[in-house]
């Protein structure tokens, strides 16, 4: 009697295995197909009209002027912004709620509301930057406006990133560094951050994915759809690539489908460029820890 159970139980084990397996892989499948799909559309409409005189021009009344100069340009006085901003603090939050806040009930309190605010939609921060940096701190709709706002808007994604790496950093290693002599400082500079980096970076990179594709906050704190000339300074007027995609798209003749698919097209290739980067970046770290 009870072997046959035992059978029972493992054919349950098996077949509900299998039937979990067969989900997944249906589940992966329908995001490649739709993916596919994507990357077809884009592809069919936008390489047409990609050459290096699109790159290199700025925006114009008609479809074959058209160019992202100004676009690609914000995008990375953005990026270089945002990048030190987002997780010089982003890191120093997490450091400071893992190491050295109290366990208490406000410290669960801010960690939960930091969880929360990874999923806040990125309008409402599109709102809160329009608030306190376009209005109450007077920076107009400018670059250091758009800069603030976006890196708010990756903060908590980076903070629960970074909490994740540090927590999975073994204590005996902390523990080994104290035992010899080491400050707690030391032990975090030396031991824990070095062998947190790989997670550290990989969060950042999924942040910054997500900021440089990007419009709705943009459009709310005044990022321009046409910009004829490129950020000079922290106070100056620029654009974005998804803002100069969305103002294409937004346009009734069927030509500017195909020049907002010329510049999915070079949005995409800089993102695969900068996830390269942090992807070196992070197994270099990785190798050696």
């Amino acid at each position: 009697m009870s072997n046959n159970n035992n059978r029972s139980r493992l054919k349950r084990r098996v077949w509900k295995n299998q039937l979990f397996k067969s989900l997944f892989f249906l589940a992966t499948m329908i995001g490649l197909v739709f993916l596919a799909l994507l990357m077809y559309r884009v592809l069919n409409q936008g390489l047409g009209y990609l050459n290096i005189d699109f790159i290199k021009n700025f925006p114009a009344p008609y479809p074959d002027k058209a160019g992202m100069f100004a676009g690609i340009m914000g995008s990375v006085f953005l990026m270089l912004l945002i990048a030190p901003i987002s997780i010089i603090l982003g890191v120093s939050t997490a450091l400071y709620l893992e190491k050295y806040a109290p366990k208490n009930r406000f410290t669960r309190f801010i960690q939960v509301n930091v969880q929360n605010l990874a999923g806040v939609p990125s309008i409402v921060f599109g709102l809160l930057g329009l608030t306190f940096f376009v209005y109450f701190f007077q920076f107009g709709y400018t670059l250091i406006a758009g800069v603030f706002t976006m890196s708010l808007l990756i903060l908590p994604v980076i903070v629960v990133a970074a909490q994740e790496a540090i927590r999975s950093v073994p204590k005996e290693l902390s523990e080994a560094s104290i035992a010899m002599g080491a400050t707690k400082w030391q032990t975090i500079w030396r031991i824990v951050l070095p062998a947190s980096i790989p997670g550290i970076l990989t969060g950042s990179i999924l942040a910054l994915s997500r900021a440089i594709g990007e419009t709705a906050p943009l459009i709310i704190v005044g990022a321009a759809t046409a910009i004829y000339t490129i950020p000079d300074s922290l106070l100056a007027k620029y654009t974005a690539m998804p803002i100069q995609i969305f103002n294409w798209t937004s346009r009734p003749q069927e030509e500017w489908q195909y020049v907002a698919g010329a510049g999915i097209i070079v949005l995409l290739i800089i993102l695969l460029l900068m996830n390269a980067v942090a992807v070196w970046i992070r197994n270099k770290f990785q190798n050696r820890y």
